[in-house]
């Protein structure tokens, strides 16, 4: 089988970390495999030394990338899109794969301007529509676009991501990263839907001696989402909280794990997610987990985590306090965290991508 692959997305966040995984577990079971990305991105992993890199950066999401995607694949048994971008145009392979991880676009359309939801509307019913198999990466995800799209759900196959076993180990001896010494860890881009808002009011419940013991420690880029979430940072800066509060920005892939394991919690108070690799990550680092209720979150954290109504600070608090007071809750979180993550392997979502692939070509 000749394969070609997107994997432009190879740096960002969640895609990114999926891509990472994923791929260099799968090249070595196709004849042929070609890439589309920036070369001077993708030879940083060693794995690449395998595929066959076709120059292509033009912008995810863009007009001028679905005018040039024709031109740059060739032609193939299957192309790859690991995310909702998918050609509108005809292309020169047999078959075409898509990975959906969300709708988020379409079920929280507030959180996007008119004009990034129209096109995204167009994006997704494209993907579903052209792709002879999808990927997500859910049972929650695959009802998610089956709720949106007139679809056979045997199209779909729900492909869990995993986490590296290897994840706490990647830890460099100085790293630095200027932490608190005890604080609580928010992993997430400040976006709407990461709803860091709920936790920080509800961070600002707590008594005086608990936020001075524990500071928040938020793990992602705060910069660029000025238009959506100005409450955020002013509802810092009006109770008095920046002395509390520490954003890390951009942390590398070494370095992440060592952020993670030095948390006295982990906090994931998001409205939506397709899968929600945090937790997995959190787990694997032996960190006690508190986590929202909705999405795909139970589906992922199982009876590992103590759940809350992302909602309600003020549930979100008092869980927060229990857990702070009861060490055997925590113990007995951490033990359970490490039997639910052997539930998620990459090697395993690996497995499933080369029998979705196969299934294609037979």
């Amino acid at each position: 089988m000749k394969l070609v692959i997107d994997l432009r997305l190879i740096h960002n966040s969640g895609i990114g970390t999926y891509i990472k995984n994923v791929i260099p577990l799968i090249i070595s079971g196709f004849g042929e495999v070609l890439v589309l990305g920036d070369p001077v991105i993708i030879k940083k992993f060693e794995w690449s030394k395998k595929l066959e890199i076709i120059p292509f950066r033009y912008k995810v999401y863009s007009f001028k990338e679905q005018l040039m995607l024709p031109v740059y694949i060739p032609k193939c048994d299957v192309f790859w899109t690991p995310h909702f971008n998918a050609p509108l145009l005809p292309i020169k392979a047999t078959k075409r794969m898509v990975t959906i991880h969300d709708v988020n676009h379409l079920s929280n359309p507030a959180y996007f301007s008119y004009i990034k939801r129209l096109w995204a509307k167009v994006l997704y019913k494209n993907a579903v529509k052209r792709s002879d198999t999808i990927c997500t990466v859910s049972k929650f995800s695959k009802s998610e676009i089956l709720k949106f799209f007139t679809v056979d759900p045997h199209k779909i196959n729900v492909v869990y991501c995993g986490v590296d076993q290897n994840f706490v180990k990647n830890v460099m001896v100085d790293s630095g990263l200027e932490l608190p010494t005890n604080y609580f860890l928010f992993v997430g881009n400040v976006k709407p839907h990461k709803n860091l808002i709920t936790l920080l009011k509800a961070y600002n419940q707590l008594t005086t001696e608990i936020k001075e013991k524990y500071k928040l420690v938020v793990l992602g880029r705060k910069e660029g989402f000025i238009t959506q979430e100005t409450a955020i940072f002013r509802y810092i800066e009006d109770n008095n909280l920046s002395k509390n509060i520490y954003f890390t920005g951009y942390v590398s892939d070494n370095l992440v794990s060592d952020v993670y394991k030095n948390a006295t919690l982990f906090i994931f108070p998001s409205l939506y997610e397709g899968f929600g690799l945090p937790l997995l990550e959190a787990m694997s680092c032996g960190v006690p987990v508190l986590s929202s209720d909705m999405a795909s979150l139970i589906e992922v954290g199982g009876e590992a985590v103590v759940y809350f109504n992302p909602k309600e600070a003020n549930d979100l608090k008092e869980n927060i306090v229990q857990l702070l007071d009861n060490q055997e809750l925590r113990i007995k979180c951490v033990e359970k965290g490490f039997e639910q993550i052997k539930k998620f392997s990459w090697q395993r979502s690996a497995d499933k991508h080369i029998i979705v692939l196969n299934n294609l070509y037979e």
